[in-house]
């Protein structure tokens, strides 16, 4: 009697970690994968306007321009909202439509994914609900500006799903998309200038 094998549930990383989706250690996240998978994958599904895809990379580094332009946040605080869609390197951008089909399933699998991010990178395992909450908020504006400037939306319908952004204007954030390469790149740096304000801050304690 043959035993049925059980399904793959790692990926192979371009660092050559083999990141297991279901029980993923922090051992196996790298920067370099993070940065160089978000930059691959578009957001809306690749449905916007311009030369390249808009990219969770792009998408992520507004989301902690506008994070840290709304509230006075600490270097971990900015580099949990930098990484708020970190799991997606692996499982990729779902739209929220599907996710709700979905169910359960996909967050438990994100949760795991981001708990193995953060602790790889000195972090808590998740947000509390106050950090949440205002990474949201800034997640809804970058949300807006995208859906209105790029996704086609008008702005009546931007403003039934994303709420009304106060504070920001579209001009004040880099929304033009911008070459994957590039995306990566940008990704990178943010997280390393994060990275040090957070030693700086860890020595002064």
């Amino acid at each position: 009697m043959t035993t049925a094998k059980a399904p793959r549930a790692w990926q192979r990383m371009l660092s050559g970690r083999r990141l297991d989706l279901l029980d993923p250690s922090p051992l196996d996240v790298e920067i370099s994968d993070i940065a160089h998978g978000l930059a691959r994958v578009a957001r809306w599904n690749g449905q916007t306007r311009g030369d390249h895809a808009l990219s969770v990379a792009q998408h992520s580094l507004m989301v902690e321009t506008i994070f840290t332009r709304l509230f006075e946040a600490t270097p971990v605080e900015r580099m949990m909202a930098l990484l708020h869609d970190a799991p997606e390197y692996v499982i990729g951008d779902m739209i929220s439509p599907f996710k709700a089909v979905v169910g359960g399933g996909y967050k438990t699998v994100e949760r795991r994914l981001e708990a193995a991010v953060h602790l790889r990178f000195g972090l808590p395992p998740h947000p509390s609900a106050e950090l949440k909450t205002r990474i949201k908020k800034a997640d809804c504006i970058a949300a807006f500006f995208e859906a209105t400037v790029l996704a086609g939306f008008s702005e009546a319908e931007a403003r039934k799903f994303f709420g009304t952004p106060r504070g920001i204007t579209a001009d004040t954030i880099d929304i033009e998309p911008i070459p994957a390469l590039e995306a990566q790149r940008r990704f990178v740096d943010r997280f390393s200038a994060i990275e040090a304000d957070m030693m700086k801050t860890g020595k002064q304690r």
